[in-house]
């Protein structure tokens, strides 16, 4: 069976970035990749140089056609089912059946989006209501806002929606945030609605305003932010490997992506809920120079 050098689980700006270094040392890199983008529903994507404003496809087409020149690099659409560490080597076996070996393996597989139960918000998630504000704020800025969310970071979330509109009303949905919470946000200006929402009223994806119950008249929105959306991980990677998670239950790392497994990485999204997609391409060229060095190193070594 063919040994890969590292098999990157996961096509994303991170997954592809640390597969483009690889490929560019020489090094034998397979992408294992679903093809479920969490950013899919997203019309176009900001913050990135040179790219901002580019529909997210376009982004991920570019990235493939520019890693298709280097031999070194393979991809194959597919989804992995388990994987196990035996003898210094990873052997992956995937959903269509197939099975990979590899020294060193990079796990960039996202995060899966999951939205409130609320009728309508999908008509305008990605379009009018978003998640993040650095990716989505300057198209909305002065718009009336909502923010959908409850619990502890409440408060820092809506400060944050705050500096690109004046006009937020936060929706909880039934949930009861904390008197000290309601008592700040109300200082600021910002109403905070606490009964049930209805619905989420649109036309062809743009936001119109919100229904709650109790409330006769909807309250008049057009953009939003929901928080908290992408706590599920993509692949969860077997307890059997036995890899450590930190106090906020993140998956522990050393600064480049390293696990407590040793030639196991995870990078952008799979290891904190967001990263945005330059933090996410930084992780994986980070990755790939560990990698590139770890390998170098063990052949240096192995010479004697």
């Amino acid at each position: 069976m063919k040994i890969w050098d590292v098999i990157v689980i996961g096509g994303g700006p991170a997954g592809l970035n640390a597969a483009l270094v690889l490929g560019r040392s020489l090094r034998k890199t397979v992408i294992i990749d679903a093809e479920t983008p969490r950013n899919n529903v997203t019309l176009s994507s900001h913050g990135f140089l040179t790219r901002d404003g580019e529909k997210p496809q376009r982004f991920r087409d570019i990235a493939v056609a520019q890693l298709k020149k280097y031999k070194t690099i393979a991809k194959t659409k597919d989804i992995v089912k388990t994987i196990i560490k035996q003898n210094n080597l990873f052997l992956i076996k995937t959903e269509r059946g197939h099975i990979f070996q590899s020294k060193k393996v990079i796990v960039a597989t996202g995060r899966i989006e999951e939205l409130p139960d609320v009728k309508g918000l999908h008509n305008v998630f990605g379009t009018s209501v978003f998640v993040c504000p650095y990716c989505d704020g300057w198209e909305h800025k002065d718009e009336p806002l909502a923010v959908f969310g409850s619990g502890k970071a409440i408060v820092h979330f809506t400060s944050l929606i705050s500096n690109w509109s004046h006009d937020v009303v936060v929706f909880t949905n039934g949930e009861t945030i904390k008197r000290a919470d309601k008592k700040e946000l109300i200082n600021h200006q910002i109403k905070v609605v606490e009964a049930p929402i209805l619905e989420c009223q649109s036309k062809e994806g743009k936001l119109q305003s919100v229904r709650v119950e109790g409330q006769e008249e909807s309250i008049y929105r057009t953009a939003g932010f929901i928080m908290g959306t992408g706590k599920k991980e993509s692949f969860p990677l077997p307890e059997s490997l036995g890899i450590k998670r930190n106090e906020r239950g993140e998956y522990e790392t050393d600064a480049h992506g390293e696990t407590t497994v040793a030639g196991l990485y995870v990078i952008g999204d799979a290891k904190h809920s967001f990263t945005g997609l330059v933090c996410a391409a930084g992780e994986g060229y980070e990755a790939g120079v560990k990698i590139n060095q770890a390998l170098v190193n063990e052949r240096w070594a192995s010479i004697k």
